[in-house]
C-alpha cells in the first residue's frame, strides 16, 4: 500500500530545500490568465488587510514525492507554483533592499551550499518547452525588467506569452505600493500563508487523489445546509409545504445553477466581496435577518422569485405583453461574456422590476455596455465586481435605469476604442462576441441570433498568404502587418476555417468561400463584403473607421 501524507506547509518552507518542484512533460503548459493571478494577489492582499493573525490556505497540491528526497513532480497546482515564483521575482526587482533581495532570490533559487553538496538550481523547474525562459526572464536576478521589453513575437508559446502578461499585471500592481506595504505583504505570503501538500510516491495513486479531490459527487452542498437551517426553524405545520416549495425551485433550475444562486445572492445581500467561504459568509450576511423569525419569509421573498429570475437569464425565457424580446436579447449577448459577474445585478433588476419591461430594457442596455468594456478590456475580477457593488448599491437606493455606476470614463472609452481599433482576432475570447455585436448592429436587429451549429471569424486578406500568392502583390508586408488581424479584415461564417481557402485571390474566395454552398451571406458583415469589388489597404482604411464608427454608437463610446 503506497503511503500517503498530506500537511500544511507554510510558503517559506514551500520554497525552500525541502521540495524541488518539477512540472512533468505530460502536464499542460502554465495558462493563468491576468484574471486569476490578479485575483490570487487580490485574495493576498485582503488577507493582510483584515489585521489578524488567522492563517491563509491557498488550496491544495497533489505531488509525487519519494521520502527522504527533495525531487518533486507537480500533478496539481503549478499555475499557483508558477504565478507566485513570478509574484517573488517581481518583488526581488523592485525591492532597494539587498538583504530582501536575497531573501526573495533563495525562495525562488536555491543557492548553492558546499557542506551541503547542494547545486544552485531553480525551485520550480517548468516543462522542458518553457524552463530556460522561465530562468532567464523569471527566476535569475533583473530578469523582470528584460521580461516586460521583449515584444511578443520574441515569446515563443503560449505559456510565455501568459508568464509575461502575467508578470506585467503583478509588477503594475505592487509597483504601485510603498516598500513598507511590500514588505507586509511578504511577511503575510511567507509566514502565515499555507498549502495543504498531499503527496504520494506512486503516480498512479497522485492522479487518483487528483481525480478524488476534483470530482463532483452528490455531497452536500452549502444551499442543502441553508435549507436545513430555513426549514428547520419553520413550525411543523409549514415546514413540509416550504421544503416542497423550496425543492421546486431547485429542481426548475437544476442543481448545479440553484447552487449557484446562493453565490449570487450572497453578493446581492452583502454588496461586498466574498472574503470567505460561502457556508461561513451567507448564515452572517444573508440568513441572519431572516432567522428564526422570518424563514418562511426567505423562502417566497428570496428563494422562489429569484430562481424564477435566475431560470429566466438563463433561459432567455422573460415574458411581457411587449419587449420582452428585446429583453432577452440582452440576455444572450450578456451570456456571451465569460464571467457572469453581471448576473447579480440582472436577477436584482427582474426580481423588483420585472413587470416593466421598458426599465428592465434600458437598465440592460446600460449594463451591457460596461460589461462588455470590461469585457473587451480584460477588466480582472476584483474591479469587475466592486462596479457590479457599485450598481446593486445605487439599485437599493432607488436609482435607475441610468446608474451612475454605468458611467464610463474617458479613460475606459478610450481604452475600449483603443482595443477595438487595434487587432480584435488576436484576443480569442472577445473577437466572437464583437463581431456578433458589430453585426446585429449593422444589421439592425437587436439580440439577433443564428440558428448555426458552427460560426467562426475569419480573414479576408489571409494571415499567411503563399509566396506566389496576389495578395502580396496588393498587400506589402508592412501593411499586411497593419491589417490582417483587424476588424475592416475580420468577417463571420457559419463553417469551419479551410486552410486550402486562405490563398484565393479576392474574387474566387467571395464566390468559393465566403458565398459558397452553406448560404454565409445570413451575416451582415459578410454580405457586406460580397458586396466589395476589391479589398485594398485604402478600402480598409475605410472601413474600419466606419466599423468603429458603428461600434462607438452601439456602446457610446
Amino acid at each position: 500500500m503506497q503511503q500517503l501524507e498530506a500537511r500544511e506547509v507554510p510558503l517559506h518552507k514551500v520554497f525552500s530545500s525541502d521540495y524541488a518542484f518539477q512540472i512533468p512533460e505530460y502536464q499542460r503548459p502554465y495558462a493563468w490568465e491576468t484574471d486569476q493571478a490578479m485575483q490570487l494577489l487580490d485574495d493576498l492582499v485582503d488577507a493582510l488587510d483584515r489585521d489578524d493573525d488567522e492563517p491563509y490556505f491557498l488550496g491544495s497540491m497533489v505531488l509525487v514525492n519519494q521520502k527522504g528526497t527533495a525531487e518533486t513532480e507537480v500533478i496539481d497546482g503549478q499555475q499557483r507554483l508558477t504565478t507566485l515564483t513570478i509574484l517573488f521575482a517581481v518583488l526581488r526587482d523592485l525591492t532597494d533592499d539587498d538583504e530582501l533581495r536575497q531573501a526573495l532570490q533563495d525562495m525562488i533559487q536555491q543557492p548553492g551550499a558546499v557542506l551541503l553538496q547542494l547545486e544552485p538550481r531553480p525551485r520550480l523547474q517548468l516543462r522542458p518547452q518553457d524552463a530556460e525562459f522561465f530562468r532567464t526572464y523569471v527566476q535569475e536576478p533583473g530578469g523582470i525588467p528584460m521580461l516586460l521589453e521583449l515584444k511578443r513575437d520574441a515569446l515563443a508559446t503560449d505559456a510565455q506569452r501568459a508568464i509575461q502578461t502575467n508578470a506585467r499585471a503583478l509588477h503594475d500592481a505592487v509597483g504601485t505600493r510603498t516598500a513598507e506595504r511590500r514588505l507586509a505583504l511578504l511577511r503575510l505570503i511567507s509566514a502565515r500563508t499555507f498549502l495543504v501538500l498531499v503527496s504520494t510516491p506512486d503516480l498512479g495513486s497522485a492522479h487518483r487523489i487528483f481525480s478524488v479531490m476534483n470530482s463532483r459527487g452528490l455531497d452536500l452542498s452549502p444551499a442543502d445546509i441553508f435549507k436545513a437551517e430555513i426549514i428547520g426553524a419553520m413550525p411543523s405545520t409549514v415546514s413540509g409545504t416550504y421544503a416542497r416549495t423550496w425543492e421546486d425551485s431547485e429542481q426548475d433550475l437544476r442543481r448545479d445553477d440553484f447552487a449557484d444562486l446562493f453565490l449570487d445572492l450572497r453578493l446581492i445581500f452583502s454588496k461586498e466581496r466574498a472574503k470567505q467561504e460561502l457556508l461561513r459568509e451567507f448564515p452572517r450576511q444573508v440568513l441572519s435577518a431572516y432567522l428564526p423569525d422570518r424563514a418562511p419569509q426567505f423562502v417566497d421573498d428570496v428563494v422562489v422569485p429569484y430562481a424564477k429570475a435566475y431560470g429566466q437569464v438563463r433561459d432567455r425565457s422573460y415574458t411581457a405583453t411587449s419587449g420582452a424580446e428585446r429583453v432577452n436579447g440582452w440576455f444572450r449577448r450578456l451570456a456571451m461574456i465569460d464571467n457572469k459577474d453581471w448576473r447579480p445585478p440582472t436577477l436584482w433588476a427582474l426580481r423588483h422590476r420585472g413587470d416593466d419591461p421598458a426599465w428592465l430594457d434600458a437598465f440592460l442596455r446600460n449594463l451591457e455596455r460596461l460589461a462588455a468594456s470590461m469585457f473587451v478590456r480584460r477588466e480582472y475580477t476584483t474591479n469587475r465586481v466592486n462596479r457590479y457593488i457599485e450598481v446593486l448599491k445605487q439599485l437599493e437606493e432607488g436609482q435607475g435605469p441610468d446608474l451612475p455606476a454605468f458611467d464610463l470614463s474617458d479613460a475606459e472609452r478610450s481604452a475600449t476604442l483603443e482595443v477595438l481599433n487595434g487587432e480584435v482576432y488576436r484576443s480569442t475570447k472577445t473577437r466572437k462576441y464583437v463581431l456578433l455585436r458589430l453585426d446585429e448592429t449593422l444589421a439592425n436587429s437587436p439580440g439577433v441570433t443564428y440558428d448555426l451549429p458552427v460560426i467562426t471569424v475569419e480573414h479576408v486578406l489571409p494571415q499567411n498568404p503563399g509566396a506566389d500568392s496576389a495578395w502580396r502583390d496588393r498587400f506589402d508586408d508592412d501593411q499586411r502587418e497593419a491589417w490582417t488581424h483587424r476588424l475592416a479584415n475580420l468577417v463571420l461564417l457559419n463553417r469551419y476555417k479551410n486552410s486550402e481557402a486562405q490563398n484565393y485571390d479576392f474574387e474566387t474566395k467571395k464566390d468559393r468561400y465566403f458565398a459558397g454552398k452553406s448560404g454565409i451571406a445570413t451575416f451582415a458583415l459578410t454580405v457586406q463584403v460580397l458586396q466589395t469589388a476589391e479589398w485594398t489597404p485604402a478600402l480598409l482604411e475605410r472601413r474600419q473607421a466606419q466599423l468603429l464608427a458603428v461600434l462607438a454608437k452601439a456602446w457610446r463610446l
